[in-house]
């Protein structure tokens, strides 16, 4: 991962999120303070690219919006970009709060990028402890002091490239005890990586974890790769993703899912097919945001 990469793969998660608050209603998740990382600059070159980008995502779209940006930025925005980040952010955060509320003691943010939950929280008994790449976390502790923003005393960053280095030992040296319950999330993973590298990993979490603890994640189905979606977009997204230089790898089926979280001794505690998700999130709405047709999002729990 290039710093500017992963940099720039942060920015466009904040603006899809800050832009939701700004723009859409109802509201599918509430992050009032991820427009604190974006510049003015930044947010108005985003939504440029995403205007300019039309005609990739839909050459008809595009002749029938000609010349009304806000309604291509609004289509683009409801279409490509936001569904999925909206969505699993609302699903993960209730799944937290609710662990939280059980006695989960520590929270783990697995690829947390631009995320905003240690400063939309005021927890008292949990630590919060921010994983990512060191070039995306150094970026983000260069945001937080552009904006006079300060850590809360309950977060805890660890840079390490967790794709690649299974270790629980950056996590402990930064105050994680293993002893205790713990709720792992990882969004907008799982995608990139191998079954394998993904078997490790989960191995490596929840090997010495007590029971109770647990991970929300989300997953893209078998149809990832044949699926067109709605205006083409899960092919647009695979197509985009192999352009970046980070391409997709990894979809899977219900019972193959199951069987890969039990050999780690993980129980699938709740899963949203894309139709659930579709209910759950987005049947009250008359615009453009619907549920991703491939992607299905999963709360698991050592037993």
């Amino acid at each position: 991962m290039k710093n500017n990469e992963s940099s720039l793969t942060s920015l466009v998660s904040a603006f899809s999120r800050a832009y939701h608050v700004k723009e859409d209603s109802p509201i599918i998740f509430n992050d009032t303070l991820a427009q604190v990382f974006l510049s003015n600059e930044e947010y108005n070159a985003i939504s440029s690219n995403m205007v300019k980008g039309i005609s990739f995502f839909s050459p008809k779209t595009a002749e029938k919006l000609k010349g009304n940006n806000d309604a291509i930025l609004k289509w683009v925005t409801q279409i490509q970009l936001s569904p999925t980040p909206l969505a699993r952010a609302a699903f993960a955060e209730n799944v937290v709060e609710n662990e939280i509320k059980l006695g989960a003691e520590q929270y783990v943010i697995l690829g947390a990028g631009l995320d905003t939950f240690a400063w939309r929280h005021a927890l008292s008994t949990t630590k919060v402890f921010e994983v990512d790449h060191p070039s995306t976390q150094r970026f983000k502790l260069q945001r937080l002091q552009q904006a006079g923003l300060e850590c809360p005393n309950h977060l805890k960053f660890v840079a390490m490239d967790f794709t690649k280095e299974h270790s629980l030992e950056k996590l402990i040296s930064a105050g994680f005890d293993p002893k205790k319950k713990t709720i792992f999330s990882m969004l907008g993973v799982t995608y990139y990586l191998t079954k394998e590298v993904l078997q490790q990993l989960l191995g490596t979490l929840f090997k010495v974890l007590p029971k109770g603890s647990s991970i929300v994640f989300d997953v893209a189905d078998e149809r990832l790769f044949t699926e067109q979606g709605i205006y083409n977009r899960v092919q647009n997204m695979v197509q985009m993703a192999d352009a970046s230089g980070e391409s997709m790898k990894f979809a899977t089926s219900l019972p193959e899912i199951e069987q890969l979280l039990a050999e780690q001794q993980l129980l699938m505690y709740e899963h949203l097919s894309p139709q659930d998700i579709q209910n759950q999130y987005f049947s009250n709405r008359d615009d453009d945001l619907q549920a991703f047709e491939t992607i299905h999002y999963i709360h698991a729990v050592k037993n």
